[in-house]
């Protein structure tokens, strides 16, 4: 018998009723802060071209985002999925909820450690492979 375990992640892709705070929060728990203040991920967010954030029962597990010209060339960044939910394709699917915002642009991918995870989704939603 095989068991699949089935969690209900809930992707938003507006910034309405972020806790800004509980994220802050999180990712110091989870070894993924970069510094930011709860403003400045808020000031950050807002000044992307795209955001998707993942929840699960209204708890913040997923980050992504994307900075872009809105015609030719974008860069993904910050993209973060809570440890204990990893290997689940939350990830995944916040990448593919934003390339679908980005036909026809280049997209770059930012990355210290996760290379080959970004090289299987460079073709997802049509877009022109990174240089």
């Amino acid at each position: 018998m095989v068991y699949v375990e089935m969690i209900d992640v809930k992707y938003k892709t507006d910034l309405k009723n972020v806790d800004w705070a509980e994220m802050k929060t999180t990712l110091q728990q989870d070894k993924f802060d970069n510094g930011r203040s709860p403003e400045q991920l808020k000031t950050s967010f807002k000044n992307s071209f795209a955001t998707c954030i993942a929840y699960i029962d209204n708890r913040i597990i997923g980050t992504a985002r994307v900075l872009s010209d809105g015609v030719c060339n974008a860069y993904i960044v910050d993209i973060w999925t809570l440890s204990s939910f990893r290997h689940k394709g939350i990830a995944r699917t916040m990448v593919q909820t934003l390339l679908s915002r980005l036909k026809g642009q280049h997209v770059y991918l930012f990355t210290d450690d996760a290379v080959d995870f970004y090289k299987k989704l460079v073709h997802i939603g049509g877009n022109k492979p990174p240089i």
